[in-house]
């Protein structure tokens, strides 16, 4: 018996009435667990006209009411968090540990949003010109919205949601109709802690809803997190109606290894890092580059061993190291990525897709594979492949290692591993990625600080979470004011200056 699940709207579940559902699966059985219901541009009009009439009242809130309520939402999750995990993990695959992970990263934000009160101050200055003051304000935008991905159904709503709604706007979320429970939930804490109703509305669906989003005249910003050629999809077209967008696409995350690097060390942060999640993240190493033929030697060996003892479970194991992918046609996409780079003339070392999980035959798992002698010309390198596959290219020198990441389309992360500081210090200087991390495998920043890709892995002028995030659901005001001291002066017909 498969379970109907909701929209919420206007601080309620309420049920689709565009006839059209999908599938939403277990990933640990592969049999499809509930219906979620993929929403008209009628019911997504719906829902932004009540976040519309929603935000004036929200908004003339004082920031510190504002931020007693994510103060709240945040207690209310904390107390939740295993049973959030679990749901997470039911429709997503990922691990209960690594569901956890998801939703501490997303509080992570709403806590720096909390401080809305100190982060929305604008600027002063007294006397700029005779008895001229001129002072800014930030102000909400309205009705933001925010389209986000399968693989952090908890994270990247929040991401979205928290510095909005946190700024006075209110928010349209359209979660990936893969895994829609837990973002549903999380409304609903929100309004158990005092949100207002139609603040935060969370409408399902598929393509259509998204163009409905982007097309509203209503919906000020569009926050987006997903594939490259989606991305800029949905850049372009929110941009096209007027709207404020920062939209995040794919990434292929590079991993230095130099030949002064902890070996052991790396090798640990690539097998976490790289098959962590089933490799289904955006910031994933999926390329190791190891510099000079000892050192690839050497990490291809202890790699080799490693990727054969990876644990692999149900998402309902604690010790299991990664769980399912979170959908058959998901597991389809690597197997076929990874036979088109045995046809490209890669080494395939480690071979995961034989794997099948007992008692769970039918479940999406697959196992950790690697390639060696991977090149930049094959597709399997230039391209995303969103599994637990790593790849590794080998580079004669520095100069090389350098050039790999910083010539690639994406440019999302990159680490590099080393003891040498002024090594790593040039690195991170000179690499064109938008997140560094130096010893560091997963370089997501905390959330005090902005995140976010160049090149195809970004597209928009501003960044997620961090100072960045304040700056994209507000716009500012700034007040030139004086007041006349009964002096008559007359026109003047010249520009104003200060001097």
């Amino acid at each position: 018996m498969t379970n109907e699940l909701e929209h919420f709207i206007g601080g309620k579940r309420v049920r689709g009435t565009s006839g059209s559902y999908g599938d939403v699966y277990d990933p640990n059985t592969g049999r499809v667990q509930s219906h979620v219901p993929l929403a008209s541009a009628e019911e997504v009009r719906a829902a932004v006209a009540n976040a519309a009439e929603a935000q004036p009242e929200w908004a003339s809130w004082n920031p510190q009411k504002r931020a007693r309520v994510l103060m709240k939402f945040l207690q209310l999750c904390q107390d939740e968090m295993d049973s959030l995990a679990r749901l997470l993990a039911s429709e997503h695959g990922k691990t209960v540990p690594d569901a956890r992970g998801d939703v501490q990263r997303g509080l992570d934000v709403v806590e720096f949003a909390a401080g809305i009160p100190h982060l929305l101050k604008g600027e002063y200055s007294e006397g700029a010109g005779t008895g001229i003051d001129v002072y800014s304000m930030r102000q909400p935008l309205g009705v933001a919205a925010g389209i986000t991905p399968f693989n952090f159904p908890a994270m990247i709503p929040l991401w979205k949601a928290a510095p909005a709604i946190a700024c006075g706007n209110s928010f349209v979320l359209k979660p990936s109709e893969r895994d829609p429970s837990v973002p549903v939930r999380l409304a609903e804490l929100f309004i158990e802690a005092g949100l207002p109703p139609g603040v935060l509305n969370v409408v399902n669906g598929d393509k259509t809803a998204v163009d409905a989003v982007l097309t509203d005249p209503v919906v000020d910003a569009v926050g987006f997190v997903g594939s490259s050629d989606i991305a800029e999809y949905i850049y372009s077209t929110a941009a096209a109606h007027g709207k404020r967008a920062q939209c995040f696409g794919g990434a292929k995350n590079h991993m230095i290894v130099m030949p002064d690097a902890d070996l052991d060390g790396a090798v640990d942060a690539l097998i976490g890092a790289g098959y962590g999640s089933a490799g289904e993240r955006c910031m994933a190493i999926s390329v190791a580059v190891p510099v000079g033929k000892p050192t690839a030697d050497a990490l291809v060996e202890k790699l080799n061993e490693r990727v054969r003892d990876l644990s692999i479970g149900t998402s309902f194991e604690e010790s299991a190291d990664f769980g399912p992918l979170v959908t058959a046609e998901a597991r389809q996409k690597v197997h076929d990525y990874i036979d088109l780079g045995v046809e490209e003339g890669a080494e395939l070392v480690v071979d995961g897709r034989g794997f099948r999980k007992e008692g769970y035959e039918d479940g999406f798992f697959t196992g950790g594979s690697l390639f060696d002698h991977v090149t930049p010309d094959m597709r399997i390198y230039r391209e995303e492949i969103f599994g637990p596959v790593l790849s590794v290219v080998r580079a004669n020198d520095y100069e090389e290692a350098l050039r790999l990441p910083s010539e690639h389309q994406y440019g999302n992360g990159v680490a590099i591993f080393t003891r040498d500081g002024d090594a790593a210090r040039e690195f991170a200087g000179r690499v064109d990625t938008g997140m560094v991390g130096i010893n560091v495998p997963i370089p997501v920043p905390i959330a005090y600080h902005s995140f976010g890709g160049w090149k195809r892995s970004g597209f928009g002028d501003l960044n997620q979470h961090g100072p960045d995030s304040i700056r994209f659901y507000t716009q500012t005001k700034t007040v030139t004011s004086r007041w006349p001291s009964g002096r008559k002066e007359g026109a003047s017909f010249t520009i104003p200056t200060m001097g």
